[in-house]
């Protein structure tokens, strides 16, 4: 299989490091990705290239996976997708770019480091090279599973914008205590504020920006800080039943 990995950062890395192929790198920073070939079995093609490739990947920002469709599903012969972490956009571009190809949209719920996961897709028209990326992951020891559009970018709102603005809220509103204060919630709070603030801040953002769930999850912190007693009570028990699997039924 000849890759083309449109943007060679760590989920593009991962990507070319997970699917066997003859992998060709582009990225909008040259070194980068003469940086990322020069570390593997593959070489660096400039964005403008005219060259063609079996299968084209989209390892970029949220915010210009709808433009890197179009730039670049001419340049695939067979199957194109993408790993940018949100698939309305994506797929509904491919649907109008890339019409006669095998399409999806993959979505690793990991950072590479922690490496393997779950991987979401959608799959907008199947075939064997897809399927070859799709065996490659699971190869991996990665979990692949379909869902829809809609199903991911509303899980998205709680999964990703609204669990890291619980996070980064509890990090920023925290005094520092000595280390033996920490209670075993504490001590897996501070540890998650750990994770996620060791990654690329601006990936973050364009989560914040991309998904809803923030204004949740400070709504809900405010009811909590208003509660009095009774009502604290009420709010804890709905907590509760909101992470059981019947309570999780019953918010659905």
């Amino acid at each position: 299989m000849k890759l083309l990995v449109v943007g060679a950062g760590e989920m593009g890395r991962w990507v070319a490091d997970t699917v066997d192929a003859a992998v060709a790198f582009t990225d909008a920073d040259a070194d980068v990705a003469a940086d990322a070939a020069a570390a593997r079995e593959a070489r660096r093609v400039p964005t403008t290239t005219d060259e063609f490739f079996e299968v084209v990947c989209l390892a970029v920002p949220m915010s210009a996976v709808e433009e890197a469709v179009d730039q670049y599903a001419p340049l695939a012969t067979e199957a194109i997708f993408d790993v940018s972490g949100v698939m309305a956009d994506p797929i509904d571009a491919m649907e109008v770019h890339a019409s006669d190809l095998e399409r999806a949209s993959f979505h690793p719920l990991f950072a590479p480091p922690r490496v393997p996961g779950n991987v979401a897709v959608v799959t907008g028209e199947d075939g064997p090279h897809l399927q070859q990326v799709r065996e490659a992951m699971t190869d991996a020891g990665n979990t692949v599973f379909e869902t829809t559009p809609e199903e991911h970018d509303s899980a998205m709102e709680t999964v990703q914008a609204g669990a890291h603005t619980a996070v980064l809220a509890y990090a920023l509103a925290a005094d520092s205590v000595r280390e033996e204060f920490a209670t075993p919630v504490s001590e897996r709070l501070e540890a998650v504020a750990t994770t996620v603030t060791e990654g690329d801040p601006a990936v973050y953002a364009e989560i914040q920006s991309t998904f809803d769930g923030a204004e949740s999850v400070a709504d809900a912190a405010r009811t909590i800080a208003e509660a009095d007693d009774t009502q604290f009570a009420e709010l804890y028990n709905e907590a509760k039943d909101a992470l059981s699997v019947d309570g999780r039924e019953r918010h659905e």
